[in-house]
């Protein structure tokens, strides 16, 4: 788990301090070591920076003023090979193929044997040289053997190609921009933007999908022409001519294998998850699960235990956390493990609220719990995290999925909405509802942001002109059953928006989060079991729940579906600080004339639910982001 960056200037050798800089903006990605490599795409060197490891500084010269065309920065957070051998970037022995690589892979040994048969030797005992022999041996087809989470930059100079790839899901992402002068790539937008080559600028399509799902939907960012790789693909770049070429090596399967037995796809879905856990749970430091109370969480640490003996669990309590940390106590005393225990006060959330909100390259629209979450970890000496996210997407989890069938049955009547003319809140929600004419309508509804018609009204005209309010570009395959709804929770919920929000809520503390219900065998297997077994429209996570039967107390099972995040809506109605807060960045926001006051002061008086509580922080939220990523450069 590290944080990598690069460019390739595509006319003419540019500073190394563009490296140096990007790199250092993502130190807290990977505070054990930090490494570069600069290259004219015929030879390259190797350079150590003023993070390196003593050993590291005897053996590279530390980068000072140089110029390149290629430039790789890496930051280590060491958890495979503890030693120098596991130092990026890695070379190949002839020192003509370099990589970077940020993530885990969990069948790396097994990988590992195969090479050794068919030759290869090793000098260390990390992940990142299997992958990089496998690239020597199988180029690009090695994509599809990877199971685990990664972004990796390879540089080959003999076949004069720079190649960027991303897991399956997402899990760790990686961000690119291409313009006239060169190609720049990131862990984090943080760093592109300090290239001498990027200048900042808003992508008003990315911040209105933001607004509307919670999240800006892959593969546009908040940043005009800042992009994110998409998940289960890879990009190649000839040096020769600049010539860019974007390939899928994977893509999520909607076919059911119609023969199977409920029974044999639970024992299924169990031996594998089983097999997971065991492989995420290697690691050369300590390991802890994360439990949050609920059943996908202690789950995992249930599952845990008969690998690891000494697994360790902590539970974060906050307000009206107490149902979800009492049965988290239950399981941890159920299976006598270490369990710790973190109360986050609402002085403690509200003390670092701009910090953290700004850590995010976008605008957000609740109050992120993960982030008090790798910081316990990080005090408690965990420096990896097993989390039970994903199983919600992976096995219908989510409350508004039960509300399928009743949408496709009223579809038939959203001609209704042509005859509403009335404009009181009632009648817009009912409009808003018989709106909702395909699949991605009612997955954008689930996502509780603004509601199109909103987004449109709180926008200044002359810049909503500008942004392209079709989102058809976005549509997937568009079944009209329960797997329509899978195929968007997989792709929009979690790979643009959980895991990226993990991800950067975990490494701003230098805490790695694995993903045991998102290895690659678990998720073919989900997703091939007939719609029938693994959705009922009656209870949330039909299959899942038969597992956790035989390993989790009643009252876990029984505990109602609830959102891992700090209660918004209690901080704005009884927190005058927050409410002060508020009032003042968007006053601020007010003056930008991005945005409509008169709009924005009508929701600031009313905010009577949860709902209006949402729309106003996602305002907040942009101001915030506006600050720190266009004026405090």
């Amino acid at each position: 788990m590290c944080g990598i960056c690069g460019y390739y200037s595509f006319h003419k050798n540019i500073s190394s301090k563009n490296i140096t800089e990007m790199n250092q903006s993502i130190r807290h990605r990977g505070p054990d070591d930090e490494g570069f490599w600069l290259s004219d795409g015929v030879d390259g060197r190797n350079f150590s920076g003023h993070d390196s490891t003593e050993k590291i500084k005897e053996g590279f010269p530390i980068l000072k003023e140089e110029n390149s065309a290629i430039a790789l920065g890496f930051r280590r957070l060491s958890i495979l090979d503890l030693s120098e051998k596991g130092h990026q970037p890695m070379l190949s022995e002839d020192e003509k193929i370099v990589i970077t690589f940020n993530g885990e892979i969990y069948n790396f040994k097994k990988l590992r044997k195969e090479l050794e048969v068919l030759g290869y030797h090793f000098q260390s005992q990390s992940d990142t040289e299997v992958i990089l022999k496998s690239y020597i041996e199988w180029g690009v087809s090695m994509f599809v053997k990877l199971d685990g989470m990664f972004a990796i930059c390879i540089v080959d100079l003999e076949q004069q190609k720079i190649i960027l790839g991303r897991d399956r899901i997402g899990l760790k992402p990686l961000f690119y921009s291409k313009n006239e002068n060169g190609l720049i790539w990131a862990s984090e937008i943080k760093a592109i933007l300090k290239n001498e080559f990027i200048k900042p600028e808003i992508n008003w399509n990315g911040v209105y999908t933001n607004f509307l799902f919670q999240t800006t939907l892959a593969p546009e960012t908040c940043f005009k022409d800042i992009f994110s790789l998409e998940p289960g693909s890879f990009m190649s770049i000839d040096l020769k001519n600049q010539g860019i070429i974007n390939e899928k090596f994977w893509e999520l399967s909607l076919q059911s294998n119609s023969t199977i037995s409920e029974k044999k796809a639970v024992e299924k879905i169990d031996l594998l998850l089983a097999e997971s856990v065991s492989e995420q749970l290697h690691a050369d430091v300590p390991v802890a699960s994360m439990m949050s109370g609920g059943i996908d969480s202690t789950l995992i640490t249930s599952k845990s235990k008969p690998f690891k003996k000494d697994i360790n669990a902590f539970t974060i309590s906050y307000k009206f956390s107490e149902e979800e940390v009492k049965n988290a106590c239950l399981v941890a005393h159920t299976l006598e493990i270490p369990h710790h225990i973190k109360s986050i006060s609402d002085e403690e959330v509200l003390s670092e609220l701009k910090e953290n909100i700004q850590h995010f390259e976008e605008p957000y629209s609740s109050l992120e719990v993960l982030t008090n979450a790798a910081e316990y970890a990080k005090k408690l000496g965990f420096k990896v995290v097993l989390s039970g996210n994903g199983a919600d997407e992976l096995f219908a989890g989510y409350s508004h999925s039960l509300k399928l069938n009743k949408w496709l049955f009223l579809r038939n009547f959203n001609f209704v909405r042509h005859f509403l003319v009335t404009q009181d809140q009632f009648s817009k929600k009912v409009k808003n509802y018989f709106s909702q004419d395909t699949m991605f309508d009612f997955f954008r509804q689930s996502q509780v942001g603004m509601k199109p018609s909103e987004a449109k009204s709180v926008f200044n005209p002359a810049v909503f002109k500008n942004i392209n309010s079709d989102l058809k570009q976005y549509h997937l395959q568009e079944t009209k059953d329960y797997k329509g709804y899978f195929e968007y929770d997989m792709k929009y919920s979690l790979s643009s928006h959980h895991v990226f929000r993990d991800d950067l809520s975990a490494m701003k503390y230098g805490v790695e989060f694995r993903y045991p219900y998102l290895s690659n065998d678990l998720i073919d297997f989900v997703a091939s079991v007939p719609e029938n077994l693994r959705y009922n429209g009656i209870q949330n996570k039909p299959l899942l729940r038969k597992i956790a039967e035989k390993y989790l107390p009643e009252e876990v099972l029984k505990m109602p579906k609830r959102g891992f995040s700090f209660p918004l809506y209690d901080f704005i109605k009884n927190e005058s600080w927050v409410r002060d807060f508020i009032s003042k960045h968007l006053e601020s926001l007010k003056k930008r004339n991005f945005f409509n006051a008169e709009i924005i002061d009508e929701w600031r008086q009313n905010q009577n639910d949860i709902y209006d509580c949402v729309k106003i922080w996602q305002l907040v939220t942009f101001e915030l982001w506006y600050q720190k990523y266009f004026e405090n450069l």
